[in-house]
């Protein structure tokens, strides 16, 4: 139950993404290769024909998006002495209001201006020209700088060594989660980088008003046909269904698993009422004389009850210290979470409520046998 509910808790994460069901992005690909500057002008006129469209609210080109599992990462690092970088970043390239199309929730600093920007020709570019300022998640910045009251102003270096670049925090958002969504610390180190970039393959991510999502993602391609004199390849997607593609692994083990807990109770209760039933069959003798001295019924049902609660005490102590060297293991090797108490203690009542239910019917069967029929010979 505890890995289910850790299960179910992270594929319910939220992205960063406001109102994500509003959300979707459409991506395209020329047939032939674009110069930089034209492929600079096309990206304009895709944008302005996107947002022309009825109950487009907001249009911002972007180089990836989160839990689409497909985008880049790099490293970054706050001392050039770094071997290595403090955390690989997944980075989002925009120079539109990525800001305001996603939703995201801006909780230092001030989002990018015309001046932020910086213009590269992906075919010219050698690595070496990088935006004076990035906004960064939260996550991020308490990652690089603990502590801290605000990171505003502050410095990091894209890449580590003597060739790293700097480039300064300008603003913060509360969370934008990686493309990988990881479920480990490293999915919410997100930056977005105002760069304007000729890529071959341009992205963007539009939001619309309520109920408007998917005729708009109906008429966003033939928008984006009219507004490109060459043929391409065009591919929309909404936010929903990456959200589904990505937890889709994680929701099949929770299911899986409280299928498997249910199996197990169920051979539990089996087991319990097997082994009672062959303990009274080996007793009846025992029965029959303890009902001819004078025993009640309630007293051979206490007997066996309390017998079976002896039994799965036992079974439970063990059941519980094995839980938790496993969870010490997972914690340890897996980065899980430790196990709250509360699980231990509900899955100890649930096993020793089990055990009274399953051993009731054997037991109350014991009870009713009479003294002639228990005590005469085979």
């Amino acid at each position: 139950i505890y890995v289910v509910n850790l299960r179910l808790a992270t594929s319910s994460r939220p992205s960063g993404i406001a109102d994500e069901s509003n959300v979707f992005y459409v991506g395209k690909r020329p047939l032939q290769k674009l110069s930089h500057r034209d492929a600079i002008a096309q990206q304009q006129r895709d944008s302005e024909a996107l947002a022309a469209i009825p109950g487009v609210q907001a249009v911002s080109f972007t180089s990836q998006m989160p839990m689409s599992r497909s985008g880049n990462n790099s490293g970054f690092a706050i001392d050039r002495k770094q071997a290595k970088s403090t955390a690989s970043v997944s980075m989002y390239t925009s120079a539109g209001p990525l800001v305001k199309t996603l939703g995201l929730k801006l909780v230092e600093g001030r989002d990018f201006n015309a001046d932020d920007i910086l213009e590269i020709d992906s075919d010219l570019d050698d690595g070496k020209r990088f935006a004076k300022g990035i906004i960064i998640t939260k996550p991020m910045a308490d990652l690089f700088f603990p502590g801290e009251a605000t990171v505003v102003g502050k410095t990091v270096l894209y890449g580590t060594g003597n060739d790293a670049i700097e480039t300064r925090i300008i603003g913060v958002v509360e969370r934008l989660q990686s493309t990988d969504a990881s479920a480990k610390a490293r999915g919410e180190y997100s930056a977005i980088i105002p760069h304007r970039a000729s890529y071959t393959y341009s992205m963007f991510a539009v939001r619309t008003e309520p109920g408007q999502r998917d005729r708009i993602m109906a008429e966003a391609e033939s928008a984006l046909r009219k507004a490109a004199p060459t043929p391409m390849r065009i591919r929309t997607k909404t936010v929903d269904q990456d959200r589904l593609d990505r937890y889709r692994n994680e929701k099949a083990l929770a299911w899986m698993l409280m299928a498997v807990s249910a199996l197990l109770l169920l051979v539990t209760a089996s087991g319990i009422v097997g082994m009672t039933t062959l303990r009274v069959a080996q007793r009846r003798k025992l029965i029959g004389v303890r009902r001819a001295l004078g025993a009640r019924r309630r007293d051979i049902l206490s007997y066996f009850i309390t017998e079976n609660v002896l039994i799965t005490s036992g079974g439970v102590v063990a059941g519980l210290l094995l839980a938790v060297l496993l969870n010490q293991l997972l914690v340890s090797q897996l980065e899980m979470s430790k196990l709250p108490i509360t699980y231990l203690a509900f899955g100890a009542l649930v096993l020793w409520l089990l055990g009274i239910v399953a051993v009731y019917g054997p037991a109350w069967r014991a009870a009713g046998i009479s003294p002639a029929i228990a005590t005469r010979s085979a």
